[in-house]
């Protein structure tokens, strides 16, 4: 009888006695989560941090920087990295950000000097990404509700994101080993702090629900680059359609240059060394014409293929005897701050730059920069200049 009471007595306290709340490690917040959701976004930061980099150095180049003219697809396809990997790491950071909330409010809220270096390293780290994030998605759809310079800012933005990273980073390592050693449905607790402890979705679900999330904001916007992609990228701000099937980010209109651009007296003037030439539209007709296969590639991400078709720019420094290892400066009828753009030295030489005067077989339309311009390999559209007037060598 008494095995028998205390068998029962046993049974009624686990159906109907109280137990004690589980440990805060062995929920959906647990650190084993949080850990994996922030590795997807930390190789979406780095992805996206070394090829914006790429793309600022091309658009700003520091004396030690050189980009490669080949492969002629490389700049298409680290832009349209930079892009993707940046609107997977909206949803990442989300979701990272609602696994973590609780412990964002927990007591004390400074603590010991070691804590307050991580409060303070999350702070400047959630702020300057969701600006990163934000300002970067309005770029890619040409909207910028705001005074400050996106290029010059986004770039120096991008360095505060990488300290408090890494401080964050070396803050959290042991907790960050502890849960990369540990199996994802582990029970065993790894870290003490206080969370609420909310269970109901397991921690495989919201894993690959970050995937799945993650892997969405991907097919929404790849199709701008990729272009099998395009008939399902449902947010894509280009589509790859437009004038002679390229988009056109500046049009004549707003660079104003309309009516220069169709002027009957127009010429492309070619300068080395005192030594010029005078071109009308028809003069670059009958010069030796080339057809080169490039893409055209923007910042915002988009990029299209393309058939251009026109004169060689290093036949036109050669009618003028210059020097084939010196830059060369090209100038647009535009005027400011893209009125010019500078052609390293590699690139002016290399056989497919062009100064173009058709587009798929077509004579180039006043959007696309007639009557002629700057098409290279591996440069950004902000710099295949249009409405060209004058070449110069350095």
């Amino acid at each position: 009888m008494t095995a028998r009471a205390d068998l029962a007595a046993t049974l009624y306290a686990i159906a109907f006695t109280k137990q004690p709340a589980p440990e805060a490690d062995v929920g959906p917040r647990s650190p084993r989560i949080v850990a994996r959701v922030g590795l997807m976004l930390g190789i979406c930061v780095v992805v996206c941090l070394a090829t914006g980099l790429v793309s600022h150095w091309i658009q700003h180049p520091p004396g030690w920087f050189a980009f490669p003219t080949d492969p002629p697809w490389l700049y298409r396809v680290s832009q349209g990295l930079h892009v993707i990997t940046g609107t997977a790491a909206i949803p990442l950071l989300l979701i990272k950000l609602q696994l973590v909330y609780p412990r964002l409010f927990a007591r004390p809220v400074i603590g010991t000097p070691l804590r307050a270096a991580e409060r303070l390293s999350i702070a400047v780290l959630v702020s300057s990404m969701i600006f990163q994030l934000f300002t970067g998605l309005m770029n890619t759809a040409q909207f910028y509700p705001w005074r400050f310079f996106f290029t010059t800012t986004h770039y120096a933005m991008s360095f505060v994101v990488v300290a408090a990273l890494l401080v964050h980073i070396a803050v959290k390592l042991p907790i960050i080993q502890a849960a990369f050693r540990s199996p994802l449905g582990s029970t065993e607790a790894i870290d003490n702090e206080p969370v609420t402890g909310e269970r109901g979705v397991s921690r495989r679900a919201i894993l690959g629900g970050s995937v799945a999330a993650a892997g969405l904001a991907v097919v929404a916007f790849a199709g701008q680059t990729v272009p099998f992609l395009r008939w399902v990228s449902f947010l894509a701000p280009r589509s790859g359609e437009g004038p002679q099937g390229v988009p056109v980010n500046r049009t004549a209109s707003a660079a104003g240059v309309v009516d220069m651009a169709r002027a009957a007296d127009y010429v492309l003037t070619v300068v080395a060394d005192g030594r010029s030439r005078a071109l009308t539209l028809d003069d670059l007709r009958r010069l030796p014409q080339h057809d080169s296969d490039l893409p055209i590639a923007c910042v915002e991400g988009w990029s299209a293929e393309a058939r251009w078709r026109g004169v060689r720019v290093r036949d036109l420094v050669a009618m003028v005897g210059g020097d084939p290892d010196r830059a060369v400066r090209v100038v647009s009828l535009e005027r400011g701050m893209y009125g010019e753009s500078l052609l390293p030295a590699a690139f002016a030489r290399h056989p497919s730059t062009l100064v173009a005067l058709e587009l798929h077989g077509e004579p180039l339309t006043v959007d696309h920069g007639y009557p002629c311009r700057l098409i290279a390999p591996n440069r950004p559209g902000v710099l295949q200049t249009k409405w060209l007037s004058r070449i110069e060598v350095t």
